[in-house]
């Protein structure tokens, strides 16, 4: 069987000032390219990411890890090793490894997954935070990083346990359970300092409490968008996708986040695009693009 990412790299490698960050490519799936793209037409869309014939975009699963000062931490963690066959062709997804991919990719970067100090989930959507967890051999599920606290807005954990028939598609209770029961949360609430040099700012719509990561060393900053922008060809702030929550208020997290970007010169991450991992905004605020690295 060949695999959607074939001929991508495990993991590739940027600095944020000091800070060394590492983009793990921890899988691929294919969602719907109409739902990725809400209200925009597809002879528009398409022209940025073609559909197959199931109208499916193919998306990466980047997740990041960054060697902070005083911590490893890794944002995100991609689907996991729990889905059966049936999930896996729905979704598409491609991420075999040992367990997967991501562990993978975390090696391929230098480290081992037992290294990591600190996990944050942007919020805990399946493909955002299925990997936290693992299902071994013996089919019990437990925490992926034992030695590492895991950091997620308080509101986010809350909302997930809420279980209405909207979002219940998109929370799996196997991805975050036996985090709780290990006692290995540390939320947090709203605009929060992790550790020295990452902090993490809401940035709602997609979810009511969903946050972007701000990795920062001296003047140079990197933002970790996740799904306030999955890829480059949602830059436009009108191209939004239609699993928000709140398109609107996704539309202003974007709209706010652009302003720093543009006037910091932000190193923007992309979680979901197949191909390009990071790059900044042109000085444009009419027409934002993007300059990739």
């Amino acid at each position: 069987m060949t695999h959607i990412h074939e001929g991508l790299p495990l993991s590739r490698t940027t600095e944020v000032g000091s800070i060394r960050i590492h983009g793990i490519e921890a899988g691929v799936q294919q969602l719907d390219g109409g739902a990725m793209f809400g209200v925009v037409p597809k002879p528009l869309w398409e022209r940025r990411i073609p559909a197959d014939v199931r109208n499916r975009i193919p998306l990466a699963m980047r997740c990041l890890l960054v060697e902070a000062p005083n911590a490893l931490v890794l944002i995100d963690t991609g689907v996991g090793n729990k889905y059966d066959e049936k999930f896996g062709d729905i979704y598409g997804i491609s991420n075999s490894g040992d367990p997967t991919r991501l562990e993978d990719g975390i090696r391929d970067a230098g480290f081992d997954p037992s290294d990591i100090d600190i996990v944050i989930n942007t919020h805990l959507h399946f493909d955002h935070a299925g990997g936290n967890t693992v299902r071994g051999e013996d089919g019990t599920v437990r925490p992926s990083f034992p030695n590492a606290r895991y950091v997620v807005q308080e509101g986010e954990l809350r909302f997930a346990a809420s279980r209405n028939e909207r979002i219940q598609a998109s929370y799996i209770t196997e991805n975050y359970e036996s985090v709780t029961q290990a006692g290995l949360w540390d939320l947090v609430q709203g605009d929060a300092e992790v550790t020295q040099g990452i902090r993490v700012v809401p940035t709602p719509g997609h979810t009511p409490f969903h946050q972007s990561i701000l990795i920062q060393s001296g003047s140079a900053v990197a933002c970790y968008l996740a799904d306030v922008c999955p890829t480059s060809a949602h830059i436009p702030l009108p191209w939004i996708m239609g699993y928000d929550l709140e398109p609107l208020v996704t539309l202003e997290s974007k709209r706010g986040l652009w302003s720093r970007a543009r006037e910091e010169d932000w190193l923007l991450v992309f979680e979901h695009d197949p191909r390009v991992p990071w790059g900044h905004l042109t000085a444009d605020p009419d027409r934002p693009q993007l300059r990739e690295e």
